[in-house]
């Protein structure tokens, strides 16, 4: 029997697989963390990181890293540190499937800011991903269970500054823009 790949736990942008071609990507859940934007000297604007929460589960993707080559998906995740998280996800692999995830280091985060706002075109990646796994109780866990919405929201759909961004639906681009007003949230132009 040919041992698995590792793989790596997405809660952001790569629960979207039209941003990444990794292999056998499926549903998963993490347990014990919570997503939250935070800015880094790192990145010229805010974005997603995880941060311990004992009490709290996410819902995410795996996906396999072919040959344990992870020099792409580092390079990607360039801000991150990746950690290992094998018993924190619920997943359908064998257990002793190996899976890490990323994380911004704390000591590295700042609160994103109108110098570092949260980019339309990365939430709407993040909200696509989540409605095409989830459904629309997924999007709205993930609005309810992501922090750090106190940076404004830079709105780049004319002209997205995300490398990865997708062309989205008009209702896709309605789900956001509701979830967001119920959020009263700082919109820059």
């Amino acid at each position: 029997m040919t041992p698995l790949p590792p793989y790596f736990f997405g809660y952001g942008s790569l629960v979207n697989t039209a941003t990444h071609d990794y292999l056998d990507p499926q549903p998963a859940r993490l347990s014990g963390w919570r997503r939250r934007w935070c800015h880094t000297a790192l990145r010229d604007v805010a974005f997603l990181t995880v941060e311990p929460a004992p009490e709290v589960e996410i819902d995410g993707v795996i996906a396999a890293v072919p040959n344990a080559d992870w020099q792409a998906l580092d390079a990607r995740e360039f801000a991150y540190d990746r950690l290992p998280a094998d018993h924190q996800i619920r997943h359908s692999l064998p257990d002793h499937t190996e899976i890490s995830l990323y994380a911004v280091p704390p000591e590295a985060q700042t609160q994103g800011s109108d110098r570092h706002p949260i980019l339309l075109s990365y939430l709407d990646v993040v909200v696509q991903g989540h409605l095409q796994v989830f459904g629309a109780a997924g999007v709205e866990a993930f609005f309810a269970s992501t922090r750090g919405w106190e940076a404004p929201i830079l709105n780049d759909r004319q002209q997205p500054r995300y490398p990865r961004h997708q062309v989205l639906s008009a209702s896709e681009q309605q789900l956001v823009d509701h979830h967001l007003s119920q959020l009263n949230l700082q919109i820059l132009s």
